[in-house]
C-alpha cells in the first residue's frame, strides 16, 4: 500500500489529516526564549498586581475599572502586541501573542474586555482598514486612550449572522450613511468608544462600519443580567438614524461577511489560549485545596478518586495545550512566508489565520471543553466549598460556560472544521482523495503483523491508523453523497463524529510531539516518565473513543457486507496496546501534589 502520510515542513491547513508532523521543527511553550519568558513575567506580574486585588471591583462593574486597566495595559505595550511598529504596536511574533493571552486567560471575566478590544475590536481594521482608518483608530487604541466593541449579533441573527436585519442606507448627497436597528450581546459596550457594525446597505448587502460614540441616535440598553462574566460590559445597541460618514466604510460594500469571518479566526484561536490560561489556575487551585483539606485524617489529595480527577485536569489542560502551540508556531511561520513574499504585516496575518481556520475551529471546541471539565471537577473537588460564592471555583464555573458559546457555538465550529476540510479536499487544496483511496485499498489486504519498533512507536502508529480512520468514515460518507444516496449537509450527527474525531487527533499528536521534543530536552523541571504518562493514557482513552465516534457514523450511512467491511477496518486501526491507566494518573497526580500547582506547562 502507498503510504497514507507524508512528510513535509510547513502543512497547510488541515493537513495535520493526512501529513506526518516532525516534533523537531515544532514550538512547544518549554522552547520559550529569554524575551518570551521575560514577557510573560512581565504579564503576570501585571496580572497579579493590577487585576486579582481588583477582581470584586471588576465583578461589580464600578466606573472607570475597566477603562483604567486597558490604559495600564497600553502604556506597558500589552494592547499592541500583535499590531505593526508604525502604528505604535510591539510586532511580537504570534507564540508571543499566544503567551501572553494565555497568561491573561486566568483574569476571569477581565479575559473578555481585554479579548473583544484587542482581537474583534481591532483587527477589522487592520486587516481590512484604509490607511486613514488605520492612521486614525490603532495608535489610540493601541495605548488605550480609545476602547473598541463589535456588533455582529442581533436579536433574530446569531450563528446565521449573514442574515442580520440592521439596515444601512446611503444619503442622497453619497455622503452618508444612515444606520437603523439593533445589536445584543455586545461586549464592551458600556465603555467602548467605537463599533465595528455590521449592517445591509440596501438591505441586502452585508457591509461593515467603524461608528464611533456620541453619534447622534447610537444608544444603549441597560447592562445585562448574565450567568457568568459579570465583571464585563454587555449592552445592546440601537441605531436610530445614526449619521456615518461614507468614509466610515470598512472594507468593500457587500463583503462584510470576509471581515466576520477572518476576525473570528483569530478571535477562537485566542479564546482556547485564554481557556487554556483559565483551566491552569483552576487546576492549581483544586491541587492546593487537595492538599489542604483533611478528611478522615489525611489530606483528600491522597485518595485514588481525586488523584484520578487531578491527572485528567492535567491530560486535558497538556493536551489542548500542545494544539494551541503547535498551531500558534504555524500561524508564526506562515506570516513570516507571506511577509516575505511581499504582503503587508496586517495582510499577512489575515492570510495566515485563514489558511488556519480550521485548527482555530477545533482549538475554540478543544479549550473551551478542556475548561469546561477542569472548573467542573476543581468545584467537585471543593465540595461544598465550590458551590459557595466564598472560594473561587463557583465564579469560574459561571464564568467557563459562556466559551462554547462565544465565537461561534461549539456546534457551529464542529460542523464548520468538517466542511472547510471537505471544501479544500474538492477543491485539490490539499489532496484528501489519495489518501482516502489508500486506506479503502489496505481494507482490502491483509493486514501486517509487524510489532512497532522505537522509541513511541505504539503511540506513532496509533496516531497514523486514527488518521485512517477518519479518512476511511468520510471518504465512505462522500462517496455515498456523490452516488446521490446521502446528503452530508443534512447529516449533522456524521459531521459531529467527524469533528470530534479531528479534535482529538490533533490534540493526541500535537501532544505526542511535544513530549517527544521534550525527550530531547535536558533541562526538564519534570521526569520525562510523567510526560509519557500523559501521552499514554491520552491515547489509550482515545483509541476508546475512535471506536464509539466512528461506529456512531459508519452504521448511519452504511449498512450489509460494506458496513461489516468498515467494522472490521475500525477493529485493525484500533490495536493501541493496554496500559496501566491508574498507575499512570497517579505518577501524574503525584507529580502535581507535590508541586502544588499545575507544574505541567
Amino acid at each position: 500500500m502507498s503510504e497514507v502520510i507524508e512528510k513535509t515542513n510547513l502543512l497547510k491547513g488541515g493537513e495535520f489529516l493526512i501529513k506526518e508532523a516532525n516534533h523537531k521543527d515544532m514550538f512547544i511553550p518549554e522552547d520559550a526564549n529569554e524575551e518570551q519568558l521575560m514577557i510573560k513575567d512581565m504579564t503576570n506580574e501585571f496580572l497579579e498586581k493590577e487585576i486579582r486585588p481588583i477582581d470584586d471591583k471588576i465583578e461589580k462593574q464600578e466606573e472607570g475599572v475597566a477603562v483604567g486597566l486597558l490604559r495600564k495595559m497600553g502604556e506597558l505595550g500589552l494592547l499592541g502586541a500583535h499590531m505593526p511598529e508604525q502604528y505604535g504596536g510591539m510586532e511580537l511574533d504570534n507564540n508571543t501573542n499566544t503567551i501572553i493571552a494565555d497568561t491573561f486567560g486566568s483574569a476571569g471575566s477581565f479575559t473578555v474586555t481585554f479579548a473583544a478590544h484587542t482581537g474583534i475590536g481591532m483587527l477589522p481594521i487592520l486587516y481590512f482598514g484604509t490607511e486613514k482608518q488605520k492612521e486614525t483608530y490603532l495608535p489610540r487604541l493601541i495605548t488605550g486612550e480609545l476602547a473598541s466593541a463589535y456588533c455582529l449579533t442581533e436579536p433574530s441573527s446569531g450563528s446565521d449572522a449573514l442574515s442580520a436585519k440592521t439596515r444601512a442606507d446611503l444619503t442622497p448627497d453619497g455622503k452618508h450613511y444612515l444606520l437603523n436597528g439593533q445589536k445584543m450581546w455586545i461586549s464592551n459596550a458600556g465603555f467602548a468608544d467605537i463599533f465595528i457594525v455590521f449592517a445591509q446597505v440596501d438591505g441586502d448587502k452585508f457591509t461593515c462600519f467603524i461608528v464611533e460614540r456620541g453619534t447622534e441616535g447610537l444608544t444603549f440598553g441597560a447592562e445585562e443580567q448574565k450567568l457568568g462574566i459579570k465583571g464585563s460590559s454587555t449592552r445592546q445597541v440601537f441605531f436610530e438614524n445614526v449619521k456615518i460618514p461614507a468614509e466610515n466604510v470598512l472594507g468593500e460594500i457587500g463583503k462584510g461577511h470576509k471581515i466576520a469571518f477572518n476576525a473570528l479566526n483569530i478571535g477562537r484561536f485566542k479564546l482556547s489560549a485564554m481557556a487554556s490560561g483559565g483551566a491552569k489556575r483552576s487546576a492549581t487551585l483544586a491541587i492546593q485545596y487537595a492538599n489542604e483539606r483533611i478528611q478522615f485524617g489525611v489530606p483528600i489529595g491522597t485518595f485514588g478518586a481525586i488523584k484520578f480527577k487531578l491527572a485528567e485536569q492535567a491530560i486535558r489542560i497538556f493536551a489542548n495545550e500542545s494544539a494551541l502551540f503547535r498551531t500558534s508556531d504555524l500561524l508564526t511561520k506562515k506570516k513570516k512566508e507571506l511577509e516575505a513574499s511581499g504582503l503587508s504585516f496586517g495582510q499577512a496575518k489575515l492570510k495566515a489565520a485563514e489558511e488556519y481556520a480550521i485548527e482555530c475551529a477545533l482549538l475554540k471546541v478543544s479549550g473551551s471543553e478542556a475548561l469546561d471539565y477542569v472548573i467542573d471537577e476543581t468545584v467537585q473537588i471543593f465540595g461544598g466549598m465550590g458551590y459557595s460564592e466564598e472560594a473561587p471555583a463557583a465564579r469560574g464555573y459561571r464564568d467557563a460556560r459562556i466559551n462554547r458559546i462565544f465565537e461561534g457555538t461549539n456546534e457551529i465550529n464542529r460542523l464548520l472544521s468538517v466542511e472547510m476540510l471537505l471544501k479544500r479536499g474538492m477543491k485539490g487544496k490539499i489532496d484528501i482523495v489519495g489518501p482516502a483511496w489508500a486506506v479503502q485499498k489496505e481494507l482490502a489486504s491483509m493486514p501486517s503483523f509487524d510489532k512497532p519498533q522505537g522509541a513511541y512507536a505504539n503511540e506513532l502508529k496509533a496516531i497514523k491508523d486514527f488518521k485512517k480512520i477518519v479518512l476511511m468514515v468520510a471518504g465512505g460518507a462522500s462517496k455515498m453523497q456523490m452516488d446521490g444516496e446521502l446528503n452530508l449537509r443534512e447529516e449533522q450527527e456524521i459531521l459531529m463524529n467527524v469533528a470530534d474525531m479531528l479534535i482529538d487527533i490533533f490534540q493526541a499528536e500535537s501532544m505526542l510531539m511535544r513530549v517527544m521534543k521534550l525527550a530531547d530536552k535536558s533541562d526538564k523541571k519534570i521526569k520525562q516518565s510523567v510526560y509519557d504518562a500523559m501521552v499514554k493514557v491520552y491515547i489509550f482513552d482515545l483509541n476508546s473513543k475512535m471506536t464509539k465516534y466512528a461506529t456512531d457514523a459508519l452504521v448511519s450511512f452504511a449498512e450489509g457486507d460494506l458496513l461489516k467491511t468498515f467494522l472490521m477496518g475500525l477493529k485493525r486501526f484500533t490495536k493501541y496496546p493496554p496500559v496501566n491507566v491508574k498507575k499512570l494518573r497517579r505518577e501524574i497526580a503525584e507529580t502535581l501534589l507535590e508541586a502544588n500547582e499545575y507544574c505541567l506547562g
